[in-house]
């Protein structure tokens, strides 16, 4: 099973929560699906999740470099030369980021969040749309920050051939596996198997409670 999920903006992506912050299990109730990769909880966006921890894994491990897709609302007007540098490699802490695919684009029509973005009369802010396959820990922040254009708004839009489509936040639907998903080589099983034997399975939770799927879009 395949879920896609349009999570809000100040949820965490994950089941449970000791300090009772907004979680995954506010929007989806649906027993034993977990997060295949994670977005972070001031980000929004395309959200996988699956029963299946083969997928799961697969979806998620960089090994496959699987294309991300964000929609980014940055502060200031970025020149080539910015533009330039986010598509060849940005230097930061952690090393040199891969190659990305990174163009201006028109604000889109996605909506307000709640709480809005500050808004600076003296400052621009412009959208752009950057496509990566790696998963650093917020690496889209800390790329456009590094080029002098920190992110205000990050929506995430796609993960491989799965898109947000018509998702309004914190509705979810079904999707389809791609068939050249749906054998998974056995490596992989027997990698998965051992990570739920010694207790690192990402993504845990406990048994979904009834009555809190809210507004499940389905195909």
């Amino acid at each position: 099973m395949i879920l896609l999920l349009n999570k809000p903006f100040n949820v965490l992506c994950q089941f449970t929560d000791a300090d009772n912050r907004h979680t995954l299990t506010d929007f989806v109730d649906i027993p034993g699906v977990y997060p295949a990769g994670r977005l972070d909880r001031d980000s929004e966006g395309l959200v996988i999740l699956t029963d299946d921890g083969g997928l799961q894994h697969r979806i998620s491990h960089p090994r496959h470099k699987l294309d991300k897709t964000y929609w980014v609302q940055i502060e200031g007007e970025p020149d080539r030369h910015a533009l330039d540098q986010l598509r060849r490699g940005v230097p930061l802490k952690d090393g040199i980021t891969a190659p990305a695919q990174a163009r201006l684009i028109a604000e889109p029509d996605i909506g307000s969040r709640t709480p809005p973005v500050r808004y600076r009369a003296s400052i621009p802010t412009r959208w752009i749309e950057l496509t990566l396959h790696e998963g650093r820990n917020r690496q889209v922040r800390r790329m456009t920050a590094a080029v002098g254009h920190p992110t205000l708004r990050l929506l995430r839009v796609r993960i491989g051939s799965w898109s947000l489509g018509e998702l309004t936040p914190g509705q979810w639907r079904e999707a389809q596996i791609p068939d050249e998903w749906r054998k998974i080589p056995r490596h992989e099983k027997e990698n998965q198997a051992r990570r739920h034997k010694t207790g690192h399975h990402k993504g845990s939770r406990t048994p979904a409670r009834g009555g809190k799927n809210r507004r499940p879009l389905r195909d």
